[in-house]
């Protein structure tokens, strides 16, 4: 099983708008991001996120561009302040490859429970996707590949 955590794209300020949708910068950016790691393989079967505009927004990016037939769905446990350890027990056993859309400090704060690293060790992109893998359910997880935004 391959998770995808994604941090969602560069949102406007909620002095511009209160929903903080992706700014035009964002979005380009999340485009371009999604399309390379399809270009790496990144074919989820399930993407999930946190229902927050921009994270949806990022959701779909990743969909259209990695595999529009995939379910998408908002779920929860990916709030930012959420305890990584509640959306963990709910990968316990999921055999789906699974993209996730999210928020600082939840992404870092899962990224760094499943593979055991601190958070500082192996810092998360901001604004980008890291690959994971297990093959024992969910037990052990290492990372594949990491891509971040540039410009």
């Amino acid at each position: 099983m391959i998770l995808y955590l994604a941090h969602h794209g560069e949102a406007v300020g909620p002095d511009v708008d209160a929903r903080r949708p992706l700014s035009p910068h964002g979005r380009t950016a999340v485009e371009r991001l999604a399309g390379d790691a399809a270009a790496r393989g990144a074919k989820p079967a399930v993407v999930w996120h946190s229902g927050k505009l921009r994270a949806k927004q990022t959701a779909e990016a990743f969909w259209r561009a990695c595999n529009a037939l995939a379910e998408m769905a908002a779920v929860r446990d990916l709030q930012p302040d959420d305890p990584p350890q509640w959306f963990a027990d709910r990968l316990r056993g999921e055999t789906r490859d699974v993209l996730v859309a999210g928020h600082f400090p939840h992404l870092p704060r899962l990224l760094s429970l499943l593979t055991r690293r601190d958070e500082a060790e192996a810092p998360f992109p901001p604004h980008g996707v890291v690959a994971l893998v297990t093959d024992d359910e969910g037990d052990t997880w290492s990372e594949l590949w990491r891509l971040g935004v540039s410009g």
